[in-house]
């Protein structure tokens, strides 16, 4: 495998060491294909940050840990390059670690890893539990900050958290099913990805009791579950599926838009008005087929900015005092989706 860099630099990249590292890229006996394609991608980061490399000011490695179906994590990444060639003020180079579906020790150990090879700022995506909070106080007595974007956790040793005003957009969505449906009556089906992602309970608490009072002959179906990946959704669902009488309505809070379309679909259940999150390129396709009705936006590159920003602040690299406000919700319909 040939490249310019460094072993100890793509071992850096990558989070793996320089021995692993060595046996990938002389093409060694004893070697993962997922090994492999971390070091592929490390170059590929390397390459792509090269251009910075010119830049004066201090290096700084950001680590990304986000549990989310592909479909969001890819957005992630995207918006994450697109504003690095805007910060002036050092080198950063972030490193990702993105998974469909992590649980709580997948987490721990990856949190504990990278306080093993140091980081400068971790941006973090979890699910709130105890343990995911001791290792964020872990990281932060060793000052390592952590921002939790989209979803927060409930610890006070988190530096920030960036992404969406969840219980707005709670009570947005309850706003748009109530007058879509007017004085109609039925369930409305309340989606989640998981229990223990706090910004979708956030979403949900808001929305229940919006929609209660906006609507009190509406019911809701909450369903946890599936981690917004396709095969999971579905099977969760089809275990509710006799539950739903007259459904007059989706919230979609977690992803997996078409597989739950899909099952609804095979029961003959087709709702009036489905509201969902994130403008991904699923969700893209679905709100111009007309299959989704609205899609709860922000802006993820914002939210990116706000977590660079908090670590810069955090390491007195901005001039500015940190900043990190919560994104308003945008409505998109199938006549507003961004080009």
């Amino acid at each position: 495998m040939t490249h310019r860099f460094p072993i100890k630099e793509i071992a850096r990249q990558a989070g793996l060491g320089t021995a692993t590292v060595d046996r990938v890229l002389n093409n060694r006996a004893h070697v993962s294909p997922q090994t492999k394609l971390r070091v592929t991608v490390a170059m590929e980061e390397l390459q792509a940050q090269e251009a910075q490399l010119a830049a004066r000011g201090r290096r700084l490695f950001f680590d990304f840990v986000v549990e989310a179906p592909s479909r969001f994590s890819r957005e992630v990444k995207a918006a994450a390059e697109a504003i690095l060639p805007q910060i002036g003020t050092a080198v950063c180079r972030p490193r990702f670690l993105l998974q469909d579906v992590m649980e709580e020790a997948e987490v721990i150990a990856a949190l504990g890893r990278i306080m093993k090879r140091g980081s400068e700022g971790v941006c973090l995506k979890a699910r709130d539990t105890v343990k995911i909070r001791d290792a964020v106080k872990m990281l932060a007595d060793a000052r390592i900050p952590v921002v939790t974007l989209v979803t927060d956790i409930g610890s006070a040793d988190r530096l920030a958290y960036v992404g969406l005003d969840n219980a707005g957009a709670g009570r947005t969505a309850a706003y748009l099913i109530s007058r879509t449906l007017g004085d109609a009556q039925g369930m409305v089906l309340a989606m989640r990805s998981h229990e223990r992602f706090l910004g979708e309970e956030e979403r949900e608490c808001a929305f229940v009791e919006a929609l209660a009072h906006e609507r009190p002959g509406l019911q809701v179906l909450s369903v946890q579950g599936g981690s917004g990946v396709d095969f999971e959704t579905s099977k969760l669902l089809t275990k509710s599926i006799d539950a739903l009488h007259d459904l007059r309505a989706v919230y979609s809070m977690g992803g997996g838009n078409r597989s739950i379309l899909r099952t609804l679909e095979d029961s003959g259940l087709r709702p009036d008005v489905y509201v969902a999150h994130d403008l991904d390129r699923e969700n893209r396709e679905l709100i111009l087929d007309r299959r989704i009705d609205f899609v709860l936006h922000h802006d993820l590159q914002l939210d990116i900015r706000n977590a660079f920003n908090a670590f810069l602040a955090y390491h007195r690299l901005c001039k500015e005092p940190m900043k990190t406000p919560i994104s308003t919700v945008q409505v998109l319909t199938p006549e507003n989706v961004p080009g």
